[in-house]
């Protein structure tokens, strides 16, 4: 049973925490969507991870075409996007060359479109969900890069051997260490370990990003939009070499408890409401 001791949530002056009367989940790691089955993929038996067919290429090309000349604008129209922090990637530029992991709260739909936005010009991969490639979704989520996480050993092996060839092109891993969606929540829940095991296993820099909100204003609001405006916020890069501990596992708990700490600050909260980990890991 999961178990863990909860705090105070205190903001700094200005953090502005949206009201959208959204009824969320008493354990952090539980998801709120259950969205209809529509396919019956397998990803346990012979499944191309990768996605590298020529007519798999063709559709990555086109949805990140879409994700960078329809969604990046529309995310400045609809979400007033506002992004900070790239400096932070520019002056580690030569030290990120091998690649690089982005960790972000999972907040939003377009939430990955808005940290691809936030690193400019990239194209990346994540875990993903593997009920999530079963969904009218699936299409989308394997385009944008998706690599859907199985349960099988003999499908883990492949699963890892595609990551083992992106981390040896020298792409960049974009992960969601909460693990499930919550639309618009506000305090940052703890993060799961398997994402900082990976940046350990690959030796790779990790960026902490955060996603905060805005109160809607302006011709928004005139229009009755109800949803916050978006705020993305770039953290200092994080280097495996920096963290120190006696055992990997002890390594792995100081990158984690780092990058949590880094996305609790870069989203405005003083005190948050939830540990870095939980008690299970």
């Amino acid at each position: 049973m999961l178990t863990m001791t909860l705090r105070e949530h205190i903001v700094a002056p200005g953090t502005y925490i949206p009201e959208l009367k959204i009824a969320y989940p008493a354990r952090p790691d539980e998801s709120m969507r259950n969205p209809e089955k529509v396919n019956d993929i397998d990803i346990e038996n012979d499944f191309d991870f990768l996605q590298k067919s020529f007519s798999r290429r063709i559709w990555k090309a086109v949805i990140y075409a879409g994700i960078f000349f329809l969604v990046f604008p529309l995310s400045k129209i609809l979400y007033g996007i506002k992004i900070s922090g790239r400096e932070n990637i520019r002056k580690n530029k030569r030290l990120l060359k091998n690649g690089a992991m982005t960790v972000c709260n999972h907040v939003h739909r377009w939430d990955f479109p808005f940290v691809l936005q936030a690193v400019r010009w990239r194209r990346m991969w994540f875990p993903a969900k593997a009920s999530n490639i079963q969904t009218k979704d699936a299409n989308l989520i394997l385009g944008a890069g998706g690599i859907p996480i199985p349960q099988t050993m003999a499908a883990v092996r492949k699963f890892n051997e595609a990551f083992n060839y992106i981390h040896a092109k020298k792409r960049w891993i974009h992960v969601f260490p909460e693990s499930c969606r919550w639309a618009f929540y506000e305090p940052i829940r703890p993060f799961r370990a398997g994402a900082f095991k990976m940046a350990l296993r690959y030796s790779l820099p990790v960026i902490p990003v955060a996603i905060s909100y805005r109160p809607v204003t302006g011709w928004r609001k005139f229009l009755g939009i109800k949803h916050p405006l978006i705020n993305v916020r770039v953290g200092s890069v994080i280097f495996p070499q920096d963290i120190k501990g006696e055992s990997k596992k002890e390594r792995c708990a100081l990158l984690r408890d780092e990058a949590h700490r880094q996305v609790v600050s870069l989203a405005g909260i003083e005190q948050n409401k939830w540990p870095s980990a939980y008690d299970d890991e």
